[in-house]
């Protein structure tokens, strides 16, 4: 495995970097940006911003727009992009859309990626992926699956109950994943302005970095052409995980780079700050705090760097991408929560970036599989390979 960036790469990091820092990071206090991240119009701003720079979309392939970068590319764009709160969303690489954008890539027909893929790529919509749902429906077992597509001729009418559906508010495009009723699930591509499809309600959260927050979306006889299934009939799951593997990792990218502007925001103020006749950073118990953050950040590097490795070898990275995704998530709270330690009162309030990030960071934990559904399905690997 070859550690090694590329002397392109590196020049693409220095141009995010300085982009991020230069003009992005400017407009993290803009009062556009409300619970549920920025409003409509700073985001199409933001968009702008990215294209003049040519640095929208960099996991879309060329041919849609974007930079078409590999996973080990990514690592390193995505962590930049993180570094401020609006990055991923300006880059439009955020989260549902960038998940989705790379399933359409991969699964969608060429209709179906001339009408939503397209526009994504460029920023002009926002879209939904529809999955979890309320008790009993399906949340991290996606068995218990309860929204029904029942076929109606050449049509399917959709009835069911979704929530925590990530930016559904606003949003275009919905990827639904229902069951048929022979069982099999099934996702369906659907216009979010279409008879049958109402948001009930935006679910208070704590984190605030998402355009459209999160939702409680009812499908209500939602009518369907044949031509909106996604894939396959019944290959529902197989394409979830298509998405979900590089999604997970792509999270850590993410929230890897928020993680660093953390540590950096706190070790700056250790080094500036006296306490006791000596800066905040050579008292030991500060010392040691920023000697594990670097630790931390730099094994969530290695484990992106191994897990993208194994994705761009062609394999789909299940197991690596559930680890990732729990070795990282766990590493960058640790990170966040030191640095909150280490500024005191300052790392309570709004006077750093800190405090914002380190709300939006506790749910990454829950996000596409809470740390203990890994460890459950991780542990299920072992106990089978080594089960007599």
């Amino acid at each position: 495995m070859d550690f090694t960036i590329s002397t392109e790469l590196t020049a693409l990091q220095a141009r995010v970097r300085d982009f991020i820092v230069t003009q992005i990071i400017p407009f993290e206090k803009d009062s556009r940006c409300g619970a549920h991240g920025p409003s409509e119009e700073l985001r199409a701003e933001l968009i702008a911003a990215a294209a003049a720079a040519g640095l929208l979309s960099a996991h879309v392939s060329t041919e849609y727009g974007g930079l078409g970068l590999d996973h080990r590319s990514k690592a390193v764009f995505f962590e930049e992009a993180g570094y401020s709160t609006l990055g991923p969303v300006a880059l439009n690489i955020a989260a549902p859309d960038e998940g989705n954008m790379h399933l359409l890539e991969a699964v969608a027909t060429d209709a179906q990626k001339q009408r939503w893929l397209r526009p994504l790529a460029a920023g002009q919509i926002r879209s939904c992926f529809c999955m979890t749902e309320p008790d009993p429906g399906a949340g991290s077992d996606p068995s218990m699956l309860q929204t029904l597509a029942v076929r109606d001729g050449d049509d399917f009418i959709i009835n069911g109950r979704k929530w925590f559906i990530t930016g559904a508010e606003g949003a275009s495009l919905a990827i639904i994943m229902a069951k048929l009723e022979d069982g099999r699930a099934t996702m369906f591509l659907a216009d979010m302005h279409a008879p049958g499809i109402s948001i009930e309600r935006s679910m208070g959260s704590m984190d605030s970095c998402f355009p459209g927050g999160h939702c409680v979306v009812a499908f209500e006889n939602l009518r369907v052409p044949s031509s909106a299934i996604l894939g396959e009939l019944g290959e529902g799951f197989k394409y979830a995980q298509v998405r979900l593997s590089p999604a997970r990792l792509t999270h850590c990218m993410r929230w890897l780079g928020q993680a660093r502007r953390c540590h950096d925001v706190a070790a700056r103020y250790a080094a500036r700050r006296q306490a006791f006749g000596k800066a905040l950073g050579k008292h030991e118990g500060v010392s040691f705090m920023l000697a594990d953050n670097e630790m931390d950040m730099h094994s969530s590097r290695l484990a992106i760097w191994h897990t993208a490795w194994v994705l761009d070898q062609g394999n789909l990275g299940t197991t690596e991408s559930s680890m990732a995704k729990v070795m990282v998530s766990e590493a960058t709270w640790r990170v966040t929560d030191r640095c909150v330690q280490i500024l005191g009162g300052q790392g309570v309030t709004d006077e750093t970036i800190v405090a914002r990030i380190f709300s939006d960071m506790r749910a990454f934990r829950i996000y596409d599989g809470p740390s203990e559904v890994h460890r459950w399905s991780l542990g299920n690997r072992i106990f089978k390979k080594f089960s007599v």
